[in-house]
């Protein structure tokens, strides 16, 4: 291959890997306009004349989550939704408390990938991989201890347990202005209207009377 041709490629590819990312920052900020009624790919942006210190502020990170429920585990998000200041700056953070034996149950951020740092206590936390070659999905886990980090890819099911006596507390950086979460459970079970049990009996390969009765946990 000539210089010429190599440049030529290199050039091709670095305007790939741009376009595939994404983009720049044209302004300082981009407050949220929650009340726009422009459909956009993010929010609006409010007129930056009327932007205060509160669109870039959040108080209460510090206050212990509700914890008296099913799982044991009460996720506090500081997102775009919390702060319209991080709209277009592409990251967001939450505390996470859990109880003892408390469990933020296996869930996908389809839109960030998380590093999650444990404050108090001790975690077992781990992903499991896209389908491999060989068909396989393997697991990634690791018990945490106070001031470790763990990071878990970008959409790939993951979680964290609390497996002592005692509470724990993490903080969850993400690498997304609204990360979004998918919880499986409540999804595959929970959704609305219900998938068909038929169809979750196959998937599962249970009874669809089992099917049944895990949906009935779910449905509200």
């Amino acid at each position: 291959m000539s210089s010429h041709h190599f440049l030529l490629a290199l050039l091709v590819l670095a305007c790939s890997q741009a376009l595939a990312s994404d983009p720049s920052q044209l302004q300082d900020f981009c407050v949220a306009e929650k009340m726009s009624q422009v459909f956009m790919n993010g929010f609006a942006c409010k007129d930056p004349k009327n932007v205060m210190a509160e669109d870039f502020f959040f108080s209460g990170l510090d206050k212990t989550g509700d914890t008296m429920n099913k799982v044991g585990s009460n996720v506090t998000a500081v997102n775009v939704n919390q702060i319209g200041g991080l709209n277009t700056l592409g990251i967001s953070l939450a505390r996470v408390d859990f109880a003892p034996y408390g469990l933020n149950p296996p869930h996908i951020h389809p839109r960030a990938t998380e590093i999650l740092t444990v404050l108090e206590g001790s975690l077992y936390v781990g992903f499991v991989t896209s389908n491999q070659a060989n068909q396989e999905n393997k697991l990634f886990s690791k018990v945490l201890s106070k001031g470790d980090v763990f990071v878990f890819p970008q959409g790939l099911i993951h979680f964290q347990y609390n497996y002592g006596t005692c509470n724990a507390v993490a903080i969850a950086a993400l690498s997304s202005q609204n990360p979004g979460v998918i919880t499986v459970a409540n999804a595959v079970f929970g959704s609305t209207p219900p998938i068909s049990d038929d169809i979750l009996a196959k998937a599962f390969q249970v009874d669809k009377n089992v099917i049944d009765r895990i949906q009935a946990q779910f449905q509200t």
